[in-house]
Protein backbone atom coordinates (compact mmCIF):
# COMPACT_ATOMS: atom_id res chain seq x y z
CA UNK A 1 0.00 0.00 0.00
CA UNK A 2 1.18 3.51 -1.22
CA UNK A 3 1.94 6.05 1.43
CA UNK A 4 -0.48 8.44 1.84
CA UNK A 5 1.35 11.48 1.80
CA UNK A 6 1.96 10.87 -1.84
CA UNK A 7 -2.02 10.48 -2.76
CA UNK A 8 -2.15 13.94 -0.89
CA UNK A 9 0.98 15.07 -2.94
CA UNK A 10 -1.42 13.85 -6.19
CA UNK A 11 -4.54 15.40 -5.42
CA UNK A 12 -2.43 18.91 -4.78
CA UNK A 13 -0.72 18.22 -9.12
CA UNK A 14 -2.29 20.81 -10.77
CA UNK A 15 -3.96 19.50 -13.74
CA UNK A 16 -4.45 15.95 -12.38
CA UNK A 17 -8.36 15.80 -11.71
CA UNK A 18 -10.17 12.23 -12.09
CA UNK A 19 -10.70 12.35 -15.55
CA UNK A 20 -6.91 12.79 -16.37
CA UNK A 21 -5.79 10.11 -13.24
CA UNK A 22 -8.59 7.33 -14.94
CA UNK A 23 -6.60 8.24 -17.98
CA UNK A 24 -3.31 7.52 -16.70
CA UNK A 25 -4.60 4.74 -14.80
CA UNK A 26 -6.12 2.32 -17.85
CA UNK A 27 -2.36 3.71 -19.39
CA UNK A 28 -0.78 1.38 -16.53
CA UNK A 29 0.77 4.29 -15.06
CA UNK A 30 1.43 3.88 -10.96
CA UNK A 31 1.08 7.51 -9.56
CA UNK A 32 3.26 6.67 -6.40
CA UNK A 33 5.67 5.43 -8.34
CA UNK A 34 5.72 8.49 -11.00
CA UNK A 35 5.67 10.83 -7.50
CA UNK A 36 8.88 9.16 -6.66
CA UNK A 37 10.34 8.78 -10.13
CA UNK A 38 10.51 5.29 -10.32
CA UNK A 39 8.13 5.12 -13.68
CA UNK A 40 7.86 7.16 -16.46
CA UNK A 41 4.94 8.62 -18.92
CA UNK A 42 4.18 6.04 -21.60
CA UNK A 43 5.56 8.35 -25.05
CA UNK A 44 2.35 9.07 -26.32
CA UNK A 45 1.13 10.54 -22.74
CA UNK A 46 1.41 13.53 -21.73
CA UNK A 47 0.80 16.13 -19.15
CA UNK A 48 0.62 19.79 -19.03
CA UNK A 49 3.97 21.65 -17.98
CA UNK A 50 2.49 23.12 -14.97
CA UNK A 51 2.27 19.27 -13.59
CA UNK A 52 5.43 18.24 -14.73
CA UNK A 53 6.60 20.94 -12.41
CA UNK A 54 4.83 19.83 -9.81
CA UNK A 55 6.07 16.85 -9.84
CA UNK A 56 9.93 17.91 -10.24
CA UNK A 57 8.91 19.98 -7.08
CA UNK A 58 7.95 17.10 -4.60
CA UNK A 59 10.94 15.14 -5.88
CA UNK A 60 13.37 17.80 -4.78
CA UNK A 61 11.20 17.76 -1.68
CA UNK A 62 10.50 21.05 -2.55
CA UNK A 63 6.96 23.39 -1.57
CA UNK A 64 4.38 20.40 -2.64
CA UNK A 65 6.59 17.94 -0.65
CA UNK A 66 6.04 19.98 2.45
CA UNK A 67 2.56 20.64 2.15
CA UNK A 68 1.90 17.70 1.82
CA UNK A 69 3.37 16.48 5.02
CA UNK A 70 1.60 18.96 6.56
CA UNK A 71 -1.81 17.99 5.33
CA UNK A 72 -0.71 14.50 6.43
CA UNK A 73 0.27 15.36 10.04
CA UNK A 74 -2.91 18.04 10.61
CA UNK A 75 -5.00 14.99 9.81
CA UNK A 76 -3.29 12.86 12.20
CA UNK A 77 -3.98 15.58 14.75
CA UNK A 78 -7.55 15.95 14.15
CA UNK A 79 -8.51 12.07 13.73
CA UNK A 80 -9.51 12.88 9.96
CA UNK A 81 -8.73 9.07 8.03
CA UNK A 82 -7.34 9.10 4.48
CA UNK A 83 -8.68 6.17 2.09
CA UNK A 84 -7.31 5.83 -1.04
CA UNK A 85 -6.98 4.08 -4.67
CA UNK A 86 -4.49 1.75 -3.04
CA UNK A 87 -5.96 1.24 0.25
CA UNK A 88 -7.71 -2.28 0.43
CA UNK A 89 -10.42 -0.55 2.55
CA UNK A 90 -11.49 1.95 -0.40
CA UNK A 91 -14.99 1.17 -1.13
CA UNK A 92 -15.24 -1.22 -3.72
CA UNK A 93 -18.10 -0.04 -5.52
CA UNK A 94 -16.36 3.69 -5.21
CA UNK A 95 -13.26 1.76 -7.04
CA UNK A 96 -15.71 0.57 -10.15
CA UNK A 97 -16.92 3.86 -11.28
CA UNK A 98 -15.18 5.47 -14.24
CA UNK A 99 -13.36 8.55 -12.18
CA UNK A 100 -13.28 7.37 -8.63
CA UNK A 101 -11.44 9.92 -6.40
CA UNK A 102 -7.55 9.33 -5.87
CA UNK A 103 -8.42 9.54 -2.00
CA UNK A 104 -11.26 10.36 0.23
CA UNK A 105 -11.00 12.58 3.59
CA UNK A 106 -13.43 11.40 6.26
CA UNK A 107 -14.44 11.35 9.96
CA UNK A 108 -16.10 8.46 11.42
CA UNK A 109 -15.30 4.79 11.16
CA UNK A 110 -14.45 4.09 7.55
CA UNK A 111 -15.77 0.23 8.17
CA UNK A 112 -19.54 1.84 7.41
CA UNK A 113 -18.69 2.19 3.47
CA UNK A 114 -17.99 -1.53 3.77
CA UNK A 115 -21.43 -2.21 4.55
CA UNK A 116 -24.16 -1.96 1.38
CA UNK A 117 -25.63 2.04 0.47
CA UNK A 118 -28.52 3.63 -0.87
CA UNK A 119 -28.10 7.52 -2.11
CA UNK A 120 -31.70 9.43 -1.68
CA UNK A 121 -31.66 12.95 -3.50
CA UNK A 122 -33.71 15.16 -4.29
CA UNK A 123 -34.55 19.13 -4.29
CA UNK A 124 -33.11 21.50 -1.67
CA UNK A 125 -36.24 23.11 -1.57
CA UNK A 126 -38.67 20.60 -1.34
CA UNK A 127 -41.66 20.23 -0.05
CA UNK A 128 -43.01 19.23 3.29
CA UNK A 129 -44.24 16.03 1.96
CA UNK A 130 -41.20 15.43 0.05
CA UNK A 131 -39.39 15.95 3.51
CA UNK A 132 -41.48 13.16 4.57
CA UNK A 133 -40.95 10.86 2.55
CA UNK A 134 -37.58 11.25 2.38
CA UNK A 135 -37.48 10.90 6.45
CA UNK A 136 -39.82 7.64 6.14
CA UNK A 137 -38.04 5.84 3.63
CA UNK A 138 -34.44 6.49 5.15
CA UNK A 139 -35.78 5.27 8.04
CA UNK A 140 -37.29 2.11 6.82
CA UNK A 141 -34.07 1.13 4.60
CA UNK A 142 -31.97 2.43 8.09
CA UNK A 143 -34.04 -0.92 9.77
CA UNK A 144 -33.43 -2.68 6.92
CA UNK A 145 -29.73 -2.81 7.02
CA UNK A 146 -29.04 -0.35 4.31
CA UNK A 147 -26.85 2.59 5.13
CA UNK A 148 -28.55 6.12 3.76
CA UNK A 149 -25.99 7.92 1.77
CA UNK A 150 -26.72 11.71 1.16
CA UNK A 151 -25.25 15.12 0.47
CA UNK A 152 -26.18 16.78 3.67
CA UNK A 153 -27.83 19.65 1.58
CA UNK A 154 -31.09 21.54 2.55
CA UNK A 155 -34.47 19.48 2.11
CA UNK A 156 -34.67 16.33 0.88
CA UNK A 157 -30.63 15.72 1.91
CA UNK A 158 -31.24 16.89 5.19
CA UNK A 159 -34.35 14.82 5.85
CA UNK A 160 -32.57 11.64 5.23
CA UNK A 161 -29.93 12.14 7.66
CA UNK A 162 -32.43 12.72 10.22
CA UNK A 163 -34.16 9.96 10.18
CA UNK A 164 -31.21 7.66 10.35
CA UNK A 165 -30.22 10.29 13.39
CA UNK A 166 -33.18 10.06 14.95
CA UNK A 167 -33.35 6.27 15.11
CA UNK A 168 -29.63 6.40 15.97
CA UNK A 169 -28.29 4.41 12.82
CA UNK A 170 -25.40 5.36 10.75
CA UNK A 171 -25.50 7.19 7.91
CA UNK A 172 -23.16 8.88 5.40
CA UNK A 173 -23.04 12.24 4.38
CA UNK A 174 -20.72 13.34 1.07
CA UNK A 175 -19.97 16.94 1.24
CA UNK A 176 -18.56 19.40 -1.33
CA UNK A 177 -16.49 21.25 1.55
CA UNK A 178 -13.30 19.37 3.21
CA UNK A 179 -14.50 17.44 6.29
CA UNK A 180 -13.26 20.20 8.76
CA UNK A 181 -16.60 22.26 7.63
CA UNK A 182 -20.19 22.12 7.37
CA UNK A 183 -21.99 23.50 4.62
CA UNK A 184 -24.34 25.23 5.10
CA UNK A 185 -23.61 26.17 8.55
CA UNK A 186 -26.87 25.26 9.69
CA UNK A 187 -26.36 21.45 9.65
CA UNK A 188 -23.19 21.56 12.17
CA UNK A 189 -25.75 19.79 14.84
CA UNK A 190 -27.06 17.67 12.43
CA UNK A 191 -23.56 16.42 11.13
CA UNK A 192 -22.27 16.41 14.73
CA UNK A 193 -25.11 14.08 15.10
CA UNK A 194 -24.47 11.88 12.42
CA UNK A 195 -20.80 11.28 13.72
CA UNK A 196 -22.57 10.53 17.26
CA UNK A 197 -24.20 7.79 15.56
CA UNK A 198 -21.08 6.23 14.21
CA UNK A 199 -22.63 8.05 10.60
CA UNK A 200 -19.15 8.99 8.57
CA UNK A 201 -18.70 12.06 6.83
CA UNK A 202 -16.71 12.59 3.73
CA UNK A 203 -15.00 14.23 1.07
CA UNK A 204 -12.37 14.26 -1.71
CA UNK A 205 -11.74 17.60 -1.29
CA UNK A 206 -8.95 18.30 1.74
CA UNK A 207 -9.10 20.01 5.17
CA UNK A 208 -10.10 23.50 4.42
CA UNK A 209 -11.66 23.92 1.41
CA UNK A 210 -14.36 26.34 1.15
CA UNK A 211 -18.06 25.86 -0.37
CA UNK A 212 -17.16 26.65 -3.70
CA UNK A 213 -20.26 26.29 -6.15
CA UNK A 214 -18.46 23.75 -8.78
CA UNK A 215 -17.59 21.19 -6.05
CA UNK A 216 -21.58 20.32 -5.32
CA UNK A 217 -22.13 18.66 -8.88
CA UNK A 218 -18.72 16.66 -8.99
CA UNK A 219 -19.26 15.25 -5.52
CA UNK A 220 -22.57 13.61 -6.71
CA UNK A 221 -20.60 11.25 -8.70
CA UNK A 222 -19.52 9.82 -5.12
CA UNK A 223 -22.68 9.76 -3.63
CA UNK A 224 -24.07 7.81 -6.65
CA UNK A 225 -20.36 5.26 -6.90
CA UNK A 226 -20.63 4.62 -3.36
CA UNK A 227 -24.19 3.02 -3.00
CA UNK A 228 -25.99 0.31 -5.00
CA UNK A 229 -28.94 2.39 -6.25
CA UNK A 230 -29.98 5.89 -5.82
CA UNK A 231 -34.12 7.33 -5.00
CA UNK A 232 -34.98 10.34 -5.87
CA UNK A 233 -37.55 11.65 -3.69
CA UNK A 234 -38.26 15.11 -5.56
CA UNK A 235 -36.39 16.67 -8.21
CA UNK A 236 -37.04 19.50 -11.17
CA UNK A 237 -36.08 18.65 -14.51
CA UNK A 238 -32.78 20.55 -14.07
CA UNK A 239 -31.59 19.92 -10.86
CA UNK A 240 -28.36 17.87 -9.23
CA UNK A 241 -30.41 15.18 -7.94
CA UNK A 242 -30.74 14.41 -11.91
CA UNK A 243 -27.47 14.63 -12.61
CA UNK A 244 -26.61 12.20 -9.73
CA UNK A 245 -29.63 9.62 -11.10
CA UNK A 246 -27.78 9.36 -14.78
CA UNK A 247 -24.59 9.52 -12.97
CA UNK A 248 -26.07 6.21 -10.94
CA UNK A 249 -27.32 4.39 -14.34
CA UNK A 250 -24.10 5.44 -16.25
CA UNK A 251 -22.26 3.92 -13.09
CA UNK A 252 -24.80 0.61 -13.53
CA UNK A 253 -26.65 1.18 -10.57
CA UNK A 254 -30.53 1.24 -9.98
CA UNK A 255 -32.36 3.78 -10.22
CA UNK A 256 -35.43 4.79 -8.17
CA UNK A 257 -38.08 7.69 -8.10
CA UNK A 258 -41.35 8.41 -5.81
CA UNK A 259 -43.88 9.57 -8.59
CA UNK A 260 -45.97 13.14 -7.46
CA UNK A 261 -48.86 15.31 -8.67
CA UNK A 262 -48.42 16.50 -12.37
CA UNK A 263 -49.02 19.64 -10.88
CA UNK A 264 -45.79 20.09 -8.89
CA UNK A 265 -42.73 21.40 -10.47
CA UNK A 266 -40.75 19.17 -8.23
CA UNK A 267 -42.17 15.92 -9.22
CA UNK A 268 -41.39 16.47 -13.42
CA UNK A 269 -37.76 15.44 -12.74
CA UNK A 270 -38.78 12.11 -11.42
CA UNK A 271 -41.68 11.85 -13.66
CA UNK A 272 -38.90 11.78 -16.48
CA UNK A 273 -36.53 9.21 -14.64
CA UNK A 274 -39.22 7.23 -14.56
CA UNK A 275 -40.53 7.71 -18.35
CA UNK A 276 -35.99 7.18 -18.98
CA UNK A 277 -36.29 3.45 -16.94
CA UNK A 278 -36.39 4.17 -13.50
CA UNK A 279 -38.30 1.95 -10.95
CA UNK A 280 -41.52 3.34 -9.41
CA UNK A 281 -41.55 3.36 -6.19
CA UNK A 282 -44.59 3.96 -3.76
CA UNK A 283 -42.77 1.65 -0.72
CA UNK A 284 -39.66 0.49 0.75
CA UNK A 285 -40.23 -2.86 -0.41
CA UNK A 286 -40.07 -1.65 -4.33
CA UNK A 287 -36.58 -0.84 -3.43
CA UNK A 288 -35.21 -4.01 -1.46
CA UNK A 289 -37.02 -6.77 -3.56
CA UNK A 290 -34.59 -5.73 -6.77
CA UNK A 291 -31.40 -4.99 -5.08
CA UNK A 292 -32.29 -8.59 -2.99
CA UNK A 293 -29.97 -10.56 -4.97
CA UNK A 294 -27.25 -7.77 -5.23
CA UNK A 295 -27.08 -7.53 -1.25
CA UNK A 296 -27.40 -10.86 -1.16
CA UNK A 297 -26.40 -11.93 2.90
CA UNK A 298 -25.71 -8.12 3.40
CA UNK A 299 -29.56 -7.66 4.50
CA UNK A 300 -29.97 -8.89 7.82
CA UNK A 301 -33.91 -8.80 7.72
CA UNK A 302 -36.80 -7.31 5.82
CA UNK A 303 -38.53 -4.39 6.98
CA UNK A 304 -41.65 -4.52 9.07
CA UNK A 305 -44.78 -3.95 7.68
CA UNK A 306 -44.94 -0.79 8.99
CA UNK A 307 -42.48 0.40 6.79
CA UNK A 308 -44.52 0.81 3.32
CA UNK A 309 -43.97 4.22 4.27
CA UNK A 310 -46.08 5.63 1.17
CA UNK A 311 -48.81 3.73 1.15
CA UNK A 312 -51.93 6.22 2.29
CA UNK A 313 -54.00 5.57 5.26
CA UNK A 314 -57.90 4.83 5.28
CA UNK A 315 -59.56 7.95 5.50
CA UNK A 316 -61.24 8.31 8.74
CA UNK A 317 -62.95 11.70 8.12
CA UNK A 318 -65.36 12.57 5.62
CA UNK A 319 -63.85 15.98 4.71
CA UNK A 320 -60.78 14.20 3.68
CA UNK A 321 -62.06 12.06 1.28
CA UNK A 322 -63.10 15.63 -0.81
CA UNK A 323 -59.55 17.17 -0.72
CA UNK A 324 -57.84 15.91 -3.69
CA UNK A 325 -53.59 15.40 -3.88
CA UNK A 326 -53.65 18.36 -5.97
CA UNK A 327 -53.56 21.77 -4.74
CA UNK A 328 -56.94 23.38 -4.65
CA UNK A 329 -58.25 26.85 -3.50
CA UNK A 330 -59.62 27.06 -0.35
CA UNK A 331 -62.59 28.89 -1.70
CA UNK A 332 -63.28 26.53 -4.71
CA UNK A 333 -62.89 23.48 -1.75
CA UNK A 334 -65.73 25.20 0.22
CA UNK A 335 -67.98 26.01 -2.65
CA UNK A 336 -67.75 22.54 -4.16
CA UNK A 337 -68.76 20.99 -0.36
CA UNK A 338 -71.42 23.65 0.38
CA UNK A 339 -69.63 25.03 3.59
CA UNK A 340 -68.85 28.09 5.20
CA UNK A 341 -65.28 28.20 4.59
CA UNK A 342 -64.92 29.31 8.43
CA UNK A 343 -66.21 25.97 9.00
CA UNK A 344 -63.96 24.18 6.41
CA UNK A 345 -61.10 26.11 8.11
CA UNK A 346 -61.63 24.51 11.38
CA UNK A 347 -62.04 21.48 9.79
CA UNK A 348 -59.08 21.67 7.64
CA UNK A 349 -56.90 22.84 10.69
CA UNK A 350 -57.44 19.09 12.67
CA UNK A 351 -56.33 17.58 9.37
CA UNK A 352 -53.56 19.82 9.29
CA UNK A 353 -52.33 18.76 13.05
CA UNK A 354 -53.00 14.96 12.26
CA UNK A 355 -50.66 15.28 9.13
CA UNK A 356 -52.97 14.39 6.58
CA UNK A 357 -53.33 17.86 5.16
CA UNK A 358 -50.91 20.64 3.97
CA UNK A 359 -51.91 24.52 3.55
CA UNK A 360 -50.20 27.03 1.86
CA UNK A 361 -51.49 30.34 1.72
CA UNK A 362 -55.38 29.64 0.55
CA UNK A 363 -54.84 26.41 -1.02
CA UNK A 364 -55.34 23.07 -0.05
CA UNK A 365 -53.98 19.36 -0.54
CA UNK A 366 -54.13 16.71 0.94
CA UNK A 367 -50.66 14.48 1.53
CA UNK A 368 -51.70 11.07 3.29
Amino acid sequence: MSDPMEWIAASLLPGLGPVTLARLRQEGVDIPRLLRAETGLPSHCRLRPQTMAALHDYQRRGALYRRAEEMLADAEAHDFSLLTLSDPAYPELLHQIPDPPMLVWLRGDARLLSLPQLALVGSRKASREGCRLAYEFAAALSASGIVPVSGLALGIDAAAHRACVDQQRPTVAVIGTGVDRVYPQRHRALADAILDNAGVILSEYPPGTPPLPAHFPKRNRIISGLAVGTLVVEAAVRSGSLITARQALEQGREVFAIPGSIHNPLSRGCHALIREGATLVEQVDQIIEPLGALLGALLPERPPASSHVAAAPAPTDPLLEQIPFDSVWLDHLAAELALPVAELQAGLMLLQLDGHIELSGSRVRRIR
